[in-house]
């Protein structure tokens, strides 16, 4: 009690400068610290909320439900980033993580969703897996000793490669969008992703590390001028409105489970990437075992609290990660206000609704260079591992089956179906996995 008596008092006399956004635990104007982080949560925010629709109309929710997931799905995410900064106890890992509702659990949560499991067995299941990846990230220590650097860095690098078809996607218009690869997506794309790169060239000072936001602000502002941004759904939004517990009674199925539990590892292993990646890209060195462990607790804990709550699980942001790793924006207070910001939306529908009418295109303008940041960080954390050939073995063999036979994933059809689930399209589960196997079959190197 006395220490953190002591940090208070630290923390409260230090003196407040916009300086300090480059400083982990640094004081920032409240003012001059909004911009920040309100550009973290424009660059993740239509990711939010996406898969939440996606589940909710595979699950045959109405409309009305959707619209409270959506709800829900910012106010979790708030909280879960502001425990990931602020740690509660061991839960979160005190560095800049942002976190939002996971798309790894998309496929599998339709098929128990909209299957003979139904919607009440898929939230029982969430519960019970956010349990285990919590309980497990507990005990980091024990087990994390097999994750070397250059399997962390496999991962890293894997994590950027296939977050590339998402900024394309996004750079086109989003996956299903009737104009997709249309002359005015590619305008919008294009736009901001010069006004990204002009402000980071030629911007002065903090300015500099605003260019997402810059680019968001010119790229919405000219698809208004397009007609590409429908404001008419806001007439229909409430103004104050609050999430519900338990909006349907869990039940608990012990396939759905251990279905679950199964994508809850291979988010796991996304969470530890991420937060290797952060802390080799944006503090220069690797994580500590206490930050990896407090970064899958909350991972799982709050995971399984937004099963509660009737939501998807939720993890680490990777294109958050990326723009950390960007801008070297790392203050844990400053990214904190994008948090808050999306707690407040969760409570205020109308500020959720405007911020929903960002077009995909516009995102993948700001988002395709992030993504490059993250693969860049990968190498670079390759690079510090040293190219002896064990090393060479294991990160260009993980890489190349694990992005390549993604690629294909028909080579998986003749397995079973959770295998297909979990590894058919999910490289960056398919490189940790064989990192792993990599680095404890490999004979060690005589120094």
């Amino acid at each position: 009690m006395g220490k953190i008596k002591e940090n208070f008092t630290k923390f409260k006399n230090e003196k407040s400068s916009i300086d300090n956004i480059y400083n982990l635990n640094g004081k920032v104007p409240l003012l001059k610290s909004i911009p920040y982080g309100l550009q973290h949560i424009l660059a993740m925010f239509v990711a939010n909320i996406t898969p939440v629709i996606i589940v909710s109309g595979a699950c045959g929710l109405s409309s009305a439900d959707t619209a409270r997931l959506i709800q829900t799905a910012m106010i979790i995410a708030g909280i879960g980033s502001l425990i990931q900064m602020f740690p509660i106890f061991r839960i979160g890992s005190k560095m800049p993580i942002v976190m939002g509702i996971s798309f790894t659990f998309v496929s599998t949560l339709c098929v128990i969703g909209s299957g003979d499991f139904g919607y009440e067995k898929m939230l029982g299941a969430i519960i019970v897996g956010g349990i285990f990846e919590g309980t497990l990230g507990l005990f980091a220590k024990y087990w994390r000793k097999i994750i070397s650097p250059v399997v962390a860095a496999c991962v890293v690098t894997a994590i950027g490669f296939s977050l590339f078809s998402v900024g394309a996607n996004s750079f086109g218009g989003g996956n299903g969008a009737a104009d997709f690869g249309s002359w005015q997506n590619w305008l919008l794309g294009g736009v901001t992703l010069i006004t990204c790169i002009l402000v980071n060239i030629f911007a002065k000072g903090h300015l500099k590390q605003l260019s997402v936001l810059f680019g968001l602000i010119v790229g919405y502002i000219v698809a208004i001028c397009l007609g590409k941004v429908d404001f008419s759904q806001l007439s229909e939004v409430g103004i104050v409105s609050a999430p519900a517990i338990l909006p349907v009674m869990p039940q608990f199925d012990i396939g759905a489970i251990i279905s679950v539990a199964v994508i809850f590892l291979v988010s796991a292993t996304e969470t530890i990437g991420d937060t290797s990646a952060l802390a080799g890209a944006a503090l220069d060195r690797e994580p500590t075992d206490k930050e990896i462990s407090g970064s899958l607790a909350c991972d799982g804990f709050i995971s399984a609290i937004s099963g509660l709550f009737g939501c998807m699980p939720i993890t680490s942001f990777s294109q958050n990660i990326g723009l950390v790793a960007m801008t070297k924006v790392v203050n844990r207070f400053t990214i904190a206000t994008g948090a808050v910001v999306m707690i407040i939306a969760g409570f205020f529908p109308i500020i959720g609704a405007v911020l929903a009418t960002l077009p995909e295109a516009v995102l993948g303008g700001c988002t395709i260079m992030m993504f490059g940041s993250i693969v860049v960080s990968g190498i670079q954390m390759l690079t510090k591992c040293g190219f002896s050939e064990r090393n060479i073995t294991i990160a260009s063999l993980s890489l190349s089956v694990g992005v390549g036979f993604t690629l294909v994933p028909d080579i998986f059809k003749n397995f079973p179906d959770i295998v297909q689930s979990i590894f058919a399209q999910n490289c960056v589960a398919v490189v940790f996995v064989l990192a792993i196997v990599l680095n404890l079959v490999l004979p060690k190197e005589k120094s």
